[in-house]
């Protein structure tokens, strides 16, 4: 029975990673992604606004 306690562990891991990469596949697109993706650009908006106004440092 040794042979199934050293089983079990990795089989678990498979099993749980194998559902996160179906949830991400999952929630790719779909009605959020362009709600998704305004608030990327908002943030990417920020950081750039953030640069221009700080100005060269160097």
């Amino acid at each position: 029975m040794d042979y199934v306690s050293a089983l079990v562990p990795p089989v678990v891991m498979a099993v749980f990673f194998i559902g996160v990469i179906r949830v991400i596949v999952k929630t790719q697109g779909g009605a959020n992604k362009a709600k998704e993706d305004a608030a990327v650009d908002a943030a990417l908006a920020r950081v750039e606004g953030a640069k221009q106004t700080s100005g060269p440092d160097a």
